[in-house]
C-alpha cells in the first residue's frame, strides 16, 4: 500500500509553496507567506528552461526513437531498455509547453482540471521510470559483462520487454493518487502545480517512502554495479577485443547513469526532503524555495541527457544512426533527381 504512494509526495508538484494555498487564519503568518512567494522567479526561470528542454529533448529523443525503430541485423535487450526510456522522455516532453504557458500567465491554468491532474502525474511517471530504466539497464550491462554465459536468459529480447512492461505498469500505477489533485480556483486565477500545505504531514511521510524506494535504492544499486565492474576490470585481464568492448560499454553505461543521477536526481530529492522537513507556517525560506525550483528543472533535464547514453553506450547505435542518415540522404537525392528530370522534361517540351 505504501508503494502506491511512492511518488505521491510529489503531489507537492513543483514543491514550491504558494501563499494562496495557505489556509492559516493568522494575518501575520499570511503576510509573511505572501512576502515569501517566488512567483516572479518562476515566471522568469521555468519558461526559458522548459523551452530549452523541450527543443533539445524532442530532437534528441525523437531521433533516438527513429533510429531504434529502424530495421537492423542485430537487436539486443540494451536497445529495448533504451527505446522505452526514450519513449518515456518524449511523452513527458510533450507536456512542457503547457507548463510554459502556465508560468507565463503568472500561475494561471487555462487547460482544464483533467489536464492539470495529468501534468504532475506525467512528471513523476517520467522521473521514476527514468530512474528504474537507467538502473535496470546498468545492471543488465554489468551482469552480461561479468557473467556473460550464466545469465543469457536475462539479456534476451523477450525478457527485456517483459521487464519493461513490469516497470511501466508499476510506475504508472504508483502515482495514480496524483490524479486526485486537480486545479484550484483562487480569486480570478486557477492554480495548478502548487504545493498543498494542508497535507504537509502526509507529504512528509510519503516523501521518505519515495526517497528510499524511488531514489536511494536505485542509486545504491548503480554504485554497487560501478564498484563491481571496476573490480572485475582490475582483477582480470581481458585479452579478447570483443570482451574489452563489452567491458568498456558496461562501464560507460554505468558512469553516464551515475552522472545523470548525481546531476539531475540527487539535488532534487535532497532539497525536496529538506524543504518538506523544515516547512513551518509563516517562516519564509525564499532561498530554499528558489533552490527547489532549480533542482526540479534539473530533474526534468534528464530527458535531454539520456540521448547521450544512447550515443556513447548504445548497442550498434552509431551504426544504426549512420545507416538511417545514409538512407535519408539517398531518398533526398532520389527526390531531387526526380525533380530535376521533371523540370528538364517540361523545359524540353
Amino acid at each position: 500500500k505504501k508503494l502506491m504512494f511512492l511518488p505521491t509526495l510529489i503531489s507537492t508538484s513543483e514543491m514550491e509553496p504558494n501563499s494562496t494555498f495557505n489556509n492559516n487564519n493568522n494575518d501575520n503568518n499570511n503576510n509573511k507567506n505572501e512576502n515569501c512567494t517566488v512567483e516572479n522567479f518562476k515566471r522568469e526561470f521555468y519558461p526559458v528552461i522548459y523551452l530549452i528542454i523541450f527543443v533539445g529533448g524532442t530532437l534528441g529523443n525523437g531521433l533516438s526513437i527513429y533510429v531504434f525503430l529502424q530495421p537492423y541485423k542485430k537487436t539486443t535487450s540494451v536497445n529495448v531498455f533504451m527505446l522505452n526510456l526514450a519513449i518515456s522522455d518524449l511523452l513527458f516532453i510533450s507536456t512542457l509547453p503547457f507548463r510554459v504557458d502556465y508560468y507565463l500567465r503568472g500561475s494561471n491554468w487555462i487547460f482544464g482540471d483533467l489536464a492539470c491532474r495529468i501534468m504532475s502525474y506525467s512528471l513523476y511517471v517520467n522521473m521514476y521510470s527514468s530512474i528504474y530504466f537507467l538502473t535496470v539497464l546498468s545492471v543488465v550491462r554489468f551482469l552480461a559483462t561479468v557473467h556473460p554465459f550464466r545469465l543469457l536468459h536475462i539479456s534476451s529480447i523477450r525478457s527485456a520487454w517483459i521487464l519493461c512492461g513490469i516497470i511501466w505498469i508499476f510506475m504508472m500505477a504508483s502515482p495514480t493518487v496524483l490524479l486526485k489533485n486537480g486545479s484550484e480556483q483562487k480569486g480570478n486565477v486557477t492554480l495548478c502545480l502548487e504545493l498543498n500545505v494542508s497535507k504537509i504531514t502526509e507529504l512528509q511521510i510519503m516523501n521518505y517512502v519515495a526517497l528510499v524506494m524511488g531514489f536511494l535504492l536505485p542509486f545504491f544499486t548503480l554504485s554497487i554495479c560501478y564498484l563491481m565492474i571496476i573490480r572485475a576490470l582490475l582483477k582480470v585481464e581481458v585479452p579478447e577485443a570483443g570482451l574489452r568492448v563489452s567491458h568498456r560499454k558496461a562501464l560507460t553505461t554505468i558512469i553516464i547513469a551515475l552522472i545523470i543521477f548525481l546531476l539531475c536526481f540527487l539535488p532534487y530529492h535532497t532539497l525536496r526532503t529538506l524543504h518538506l522537513v523544515s516547512w513551518k507556517v509563516g517562516i519564509c525560506k525564499e532561498g530554499l524555495h528558489k533552490a527547489v525550483t532549480v533542482t526540479l528543472a534539473l530533474a526534468a533535464a534528464n530527458s535531454c541527457l539520456n540521448p547521450l547514453l544512447y550515443y556513447f553506450a548504445g548497442e550498434n547505435f552509431k551504426d544504426r544512426l549512420r545507416a538511417a542518415l545514409r538512407k535519408h540522404s539517398q531518398k533526398a537525392k532520389m527526390k531531387c533527381n526526380f525533380s530535376v528530370c521533371v523540370w528538364l522534361k517540361n523545359e524540353t517540351r
